[in-house]
């Protein structure tokens, strides 16, 4: 373990450069090493350690033997080493929120919400190792009938590049504090803020060597940790696509998997509101984090006598707003993350302004820098409507009544997250009450988290479990227990 005084950096080049984390010790991975890229600039950060399956092998076997020892800790042992390192989080703010904004391309509002959250996940999960476990249950035989949450033993996390900190860690956390080990594999493109931030974090409160291992990979490090048998329950967080595979290797290997996948999130506009505050609102929804957002708002479905100047006042925004390296100055969107997701992003604009779509604003690009983009009378059978776009891009429909709201709402695969605006908040839960989403928010846009609240989706936005408060993570990383005790051994007929 590296041990830091309070004058030091936590994350030191020198110490994980090219290298995974497993038992305590920064190695060499099987699969070598790749550059961190700067996707505003295109510098390489630094050099990250790749895994390969013989390192989950290591890794798992690793986390299954720590896993014990750690579970039989005291209560307030590891509860300490999960406030320790919400603490932590707070006090290295500034230097992860520079690594969050290079390496990830977060404007420093995003970064710091990163780190705000991270801090909260922990003293979230700092009071689960003490939260009740089980409860007595009735029974019709003379015993005591309990049933208990135990640890599942072994937890594998995999979190994707677009916000790694808060995807990553509001799986690990809650898993550590109930026992179990942790498998780490973040996005290979954010391998220093999804990966090794957290390692060093946890490193630094205490965390015993081999609870929690890092293998950073591809495709293959994925499946390897899937199926891998002793990690028993898999965190996922990515794309719907990646999530049905994820899903259907765990299904093969009879273990659990947490899945929370994509959105094409719908924010309703009610007659009676507010265009600026709809506008304003619908700005964060769809343009923060240059949209790679799973909650994002996608489809923005405006009542037509609020129509035109709905859209004129969105593209003005859009028009207004500053592009450009988050670490260089003060800008409203950053980089996207590559150019794959760039070329993706264009060419679904492109394909729905062929289609019929009325480009508003936006539609251009400089290198990774995609401007805010709006489009009016988008068609229904656009892929930019219809799917996730992962980018700034937001497409504006007319509806004339609730009932058309409400269709169109529900017109899709995705149920994550929903809005409404609307001056009669009650008779936005109505609506709310026939779109089944996993999150709603009345009166505000789709993009919110919270520590202590259920967050996931259901239809391809997830398999309906939650991340987020105490119930859901005891669901998530327990496993439960039937026990009876009888005061004298019982007596059969046969």
């Amino acid at each position: 373990m590296t041990t830091l005084t309070q004058s030091d950096t936590l994350l030191d080049a020198s110490v994980f450069a090219g290298r995974i984390f497993i038992d305590g010790e920064w190695v060499a991975g099987g699969a070598g090493e790749i550059p961190s890229i700067e996707p505003a600039t295109g510098a390489t950060l630094a050099m990250v350690g790749m895994a390969d399956g013989a390192d989950v092998a290591r890794a798992a076997a690793g986390a299954a033997r720590a896993q014990k020892e750690w579970a039989a800790l005291p209560h307030p042992a590891r509860a300490a080493v999960l406030r320790r390192a919400g603490a932590l989080w707070e006090q290295y703010a500034d230097e992860i929120s520079g690594w969050n904004i290079r390496e990830v391309g977060a404007i420093p509002a995003l970064a710091g919400f990163a780190l705000h959250v991270s801090a909260a996940e922990c003293y979230e999960a700092s009071a689960l190792p003490s939260a009740p476990l089980g409860s007595i249950l009735s029974s019709e035989e003379p015993r005591l009938s309990l049933a208990q949450q135990i640890p599942v033993g072994v937890v594998g996390v995999i979190s994707p590049f677009n916000v790694p900190l808060i995807l990553g860690i509001r799986a690990v956390a809650p898993a550590l504090a109930l026992g179990n080990a942790v498998l780490l594999k973040p996005d290979p493109r954010t391998v220093i803020t999804g990966g090794v931030a957290m390692v060093r974090i946890f490193e630094e409160a205490g965390l015993p060597a081999g609870v929690l291992q890092l293998v950073p990979g591809g495709a293959e490090v994925g499946e390897s940790m899937v199926a891998d048998p002793r990690v028993r329950v898999i965190a996922f967080t990515g794309s719907t696509r990646a999530g049905r595979a994820v899903g259907e290797i765990a299904g093969r290997h009879l273990k659990r998997a947490h899945l929370e996948l994509g959105g094409n999130s719908a924010y309703i506009v009610r007659e009676d509101a507010d265009v600026d505050k709809a506008v304003n609102l619908a700005t964060w929804g769809s343009f923060l984090h240059q949209g790679q957002i799973c909650m994002t708002v996608g489809r923005h479905i405006v009542h037509e006598s609020l129509f035109e100047e709905y859209v004129h006042k969105l593209a003005a925004k859009a028009d207004s707003m500053h592009v450009g390296d988050p670490a260089a100055g003060q800008v409203h969107l950053g980089p996207l993350i590559d150019e794959v997701q760039r070329d993706r992003v264009h060419n679904l604009v492109q394909d729905a302004v062929a289609g019929g779509a009325q480009l508003r604003a936006g539609g251009t690009y400089d290198q990774l820098f995609y401007r805010p983009t709006v489009l009016a009378n988008t068609p229904k059978d656009a892929a930019a409507y219809a799917e996730e776009v992962f980018g700034p891009v937001a497409s504006v429909v007319p509806y004339s009544t609730d009932e058309e709201a409400i269709a169109l709402a529900t017109d899709t695969e995705y149920g994550l997250s929903l809005g409404i605006v609307t001056a009669d908040a009650l008779r936005g839960l109505e609506l709310a009450k026939r779109i089944p989403t996993g999150i709603v928010h009345i009166n505000d846009q789709t993009v919110n988290d919270e520590a202590n609240s259920p967050f996931g989706g259901v239809g391809s936005s997830g398999t309906g479990s939650r991340h987020g408060g105490a119930q859901a993570n005891i669901d998530a990383f327990t496993e439960t227990r039937w026990i009876t005790v009888r005061r004298e051994p019982g007596a059969y007929p046969l």
